[in-house]
């Protein structure tokens, strides 16, 4: 019985999100909020338990590690925001945090968007002994390489340069509309289980 009334719960939010497809209405703006509401309590319950419980209470209470207020207390001056006066406060935990993501994210990032792409773009399998991969490894060279030129506007583009240029469009527009298409495809894929559920949990039409 509760699992048919949690069935019937989904199947009516689910319209009620679908109803904006008709107009802007009350029903679609109370699920949205009901939504909105749910995920934002959902991640204040995580954050209680796996940041505040599991990384200040736990390392104080039971491991007895009062190291751990230090970071506590530099923490707690971003609540320093709330005061005009004080307010200046809250620039120590950010530049620690901001530090901390700079030093951590730009070598990951350097490391997989750029040393890993230039990689896998120069590693053509010369002698791999399969004819398709070595066509596919050449046209992304050819790819790369006319893309950075057409981005490279210290030249004019014209002649040569002009003409590999104009092939980077091509290669701009390409991966542009497999994006798109990607993400018009992924959002079908939703609409899909919508439908199936409403067709085969809620209305049981489909087996």
């Amino acid at each position: 019985m509760s699992t048919n009334i949690w069935i019937w719960i989904a199947a009516l939010l689910t319209l009620a999100i679908y109803s904006f497809l008709y107009k802007d209405n009350i029903v679609y703006k109370i699920a949205e909020y009901l939504l909105v509401g749910v995920s934002i309590g959902y991640s204040i319950a995580i954050t209680w338990y796996n940041v505040v419980i599991a990384k200040m209470v736990v390392p104080i209470r039971d491991q007895h590690n009062f190291l751990t207020i230090i970071p506590i207390l530099i923490g707690m001056l971003m609540f320093a925001r709330f005061s005009k006066k004080h307010g200046w406060l809250s620039k120590i935990p950010i530049s620690f945090v901001i530090g901390w993501g700079a030093g951590v994210a730009i070598p990951l990032q350097f490391e997989t968007s750029i040393v890993e792409h230039v990689k896998n773009t120069i590693a053509i399998p010369w002698f791999g002994g399969n004819i398709l991969l070595l066509v596919n490894a050449i046209i992304i060279f050819i790819g790369v390489i006319a893309t950075l030129i057409y981005f490279y506007f210290s030249t004019p583009h014209k002649g040569v340069i002009g003409k590999v240029a104009n092939l980077g469009i091509w290669y701009i527009m390409i991966a542009f509309g497999a994006s798109f298409g990607y993400t018009v495809m992924a959002r079908i894929s939703l609409f899909i289980d919508r439908a199936q559920f409403l067709l085969h949990d809620w209305l049981g039409l489909i087996h």
